[in-house]
């Protein structure tokens, strides 16, 4: 019973947030999920830079491959030259790609360390000063236990939902949907540490520009600020085994005082902190719609 009212709990929450941001994998989708931190806006900018910069290298070759084959073909070149070396052309070619390279690996570097450091990513943020949590998820065959040090030391255990379990396949997508979603606060940078209990897994939610490893032994550490309240999914990227591809994360991102009140109450009782969380998410998406009218 008390497996089935997490269930129904999830569920309603599900239903809930269905008004608010969602991002999730879509069928035949080939650009990146929109992002809703700032590294993952960082790690999109980079991808479009770089993507220019692989056009304009594309481009030049086709055009030079195609002035060659009409320049020095047989029919418009019938006695060919017989120039064996270049010495500008062999400057040219060594120094622009360097220079190419240079310009890709300063904003990549740049990336990598905001990756590791909030203060490189976020103007103005001191950790000192900014509220900033620690959630612990630690990936085990096949599921994520999430820890929360800094609010009583709750313990959530984090499943996917059968097909048999899932209440509306609207809002629990196949795959996708869990029990017991993760619950961060808008707008707060919480620092993920990242381990595993068995084998090697990894947490990774796109949208958040998060993947980390989990490996046994090893606390491994990333961080994401959401910018958005809403639901969004990620998953296992690690093969970690027979049921690798049932090990999806499910995040639930709400106000901080909804935060504040889910993680107060689910110190005590997880069943009745998530159905608190929903009533205020069915609370507030009532009041804005009744605001709009």
């Amino acid at each position: 019973m008390a497996r089935r009212a997490l269930y129904l709990a999830a569920g309603l929450i599900g239903i809930a947030a269905a008004s608010r941001a969602e991002a999730a994998p879509e069928p035949w989708e080939i650009t990146l999920q929109p992002g809703v931190t700032p590294i993952a806006s960082m790690i999109h900018n980079f991808n479009a830079g770089l993507l220019v910069i692989i056009l304009l290298i594309a481009a030049f070759v086709l055009v030079l491959l195609a002035w060659v084959m009409v320049r020095y073909n047989a029919r418009s070149n019938p006695v060919p030259s017989r120039t064996s070396h270049n010495t500008l052309i062999e400057v040219i070619w060594t120094v622009v790609p360097v220079l190419i390279l240079v310009a890709i690996a300063v904003p990549s570097f740049s990336l990598l360390f905001a990756q590791y450091n909030p203060a490189r990513a976020i103007a103005g943020y001191d950790p000192e000063r900014d509220r900033t949590i620690t959630i612990k998820a630690t990936g085990i065959q096949w599921y994520w236990n999430y820890e929360y040090p800094d609010n009583g030391d709750i313990s959530i255990d984090s499943l996917m939902l059968q097909d048999s379990e899932r209440t509306d396949p609207e809002t629990q997508p196949r795959l996708l949907a869990v029990n017991n979603p993760l619950v961060v606060p808008v707008g707060v940078v919480v620092r993920m540490q990242v381990t595993a209990a068995d084998v090697i897994h990894a947490w990774a939610v796109q949208p958040f520009g998060v993947k980390t490893d989990a490996v046994p032994g090893r606390l491994n550490e990333a961080w994401f600020r959401a910018d958005k309240e809403g639901v969004y999914y990620g998953q296992c990227s690690e093969l970690c085994g027979r049921d690798h591809a049932f090990m999806p994360i499910q995040v639930l991102v709400v106000s901080e005082a909804q935060f504040d009140a889910w993680a107060a109450a689910a110190a005590n009782d997880l069943q009745g902190a998530y159905r608190d969380l929903r009533a205020s998410i069915d609370a507030e998406r009532d009041g804005k719609a009744i605001a709009s009218r």
